[in-house]
């Protein structure tokens, strides 16, 4: 009976300490929702009530001046972002020795123009996330062997003179003494890869974006590839310009979440995704 008597009683007190703990958890959520930064107000975070984008336009297919109307990704990227943020958009063309000089000064809101992320510039810039990866890639025939960095010993490899391709590929080599390579270097990289295509070289190193561009000539050849290194192009903006710096990476997230972006990438070169369904 005792037995039965602390139970019934324990009922009661487990469920006021549950009310208690189910309170306290509510009152912890309230707190941390208050915390959270209400969306910044669009108008104070572009007080000329338009975004002001730099942008080298000689550099396609991230920007192009055809004399009439500036072309390429980067120019519906900052539409589409525009459009997301629901201001109006005027773009400035400037030399890409300009492109900084522009936005610290605040004659340019931020540039979009191919930019890498650069740790050096991290005091006075913000970057938002990378919108597009142009890294070197080592790319092979899908029928030849997969290769990876360590398998490369004693291939036929194909890429830019002079390039960042061949200070790679020397790094590799100076890395480990068994790497040793044959190399075919090209004047260009698209020589490169016509010279994997066609059976001269074991595999090619290239750019992100010669790849793609490359693979819209030839739809049909299947590759093989692999990233050897990294190259994040991102938005920059003021380190002074949080605000605004939020509303742009918050309408960058959503286009890369609802695939807008990967569809403005297809439309200039080929999107990674497109580029995997040949493999």
């Amino acid at each position: 009976m005792a037995a039965a008597t602390t139970g019934k009683l324990m009922k009661p007190a487990r469920l006021l300490i549950a009310s208690v703990c189910l309170c306290g958890l509510a009152a912890l959520l309230a707190v941390l929702a208050s915390r959270v930064e209400p969306p910044p107000d669009k108008r104070a975070a572009f007080p000329r009530g338009e975004i002001a984008v730099g942008v080298d336009a000689s550099f396609p297919p991230f920007a192009v001046d055809d004399g009439q109307s500036l072309t390429g990704l980067d120019i519906e990227l900052a539409k589409a972002i525009a459009e997301r943020i629901d201001l109006p958009l005027r773009f400035i063309n400037i030399s890409y020795y300009g492109l900084y000089d522009a936005l610290i000064s605040g004659e340019a809101d931020l540039l979009i123009s191919a930019l890498r992320i650069d740790p050096s510039r991290m005091d006075d810039l913000r970057y938002t996330r990378h919108y597009f990866d142009n890294g070197l890639l080592v790319v092979s025939s899908v029928d030849a062997p997969k290769l990876n960095a360590e398998s490369l010993a004693g291939h036929r490899v194909a890429f830019e003179i002079g390039s960042q391709a061949e200070t790679e590929l020397r790094k590799l080599e100076a890395e480990s003494f068994e790497l040793k390579l044959e190399r075919f270097p090209y004047e260009l990289p698209r020589y490169a890869l016509d010279a994997l295509r066609l059976g001269i070289a074991d595999a090619a190193v290239v750019d992100a974006t010669t790849l793609r561009s490359y693979q819209r000539e030839y739809p049909s050849w299947r590759i093989e590839r692999f990233h050897l290194t990294h190259d994040y192009f991102a938005i920059a903006l003021s380190s002074s310009r949080r605000d605004a710096w939020r509303l742009v990476d918050d309408a960058l997230a959503t286009l890369i979440a609802s695939g807008q972006l990967a569809t403005i990438i297809d439309n200039w070169i080929l999107s990674e995704s497109a580029l995997g369904s040949l493999l």
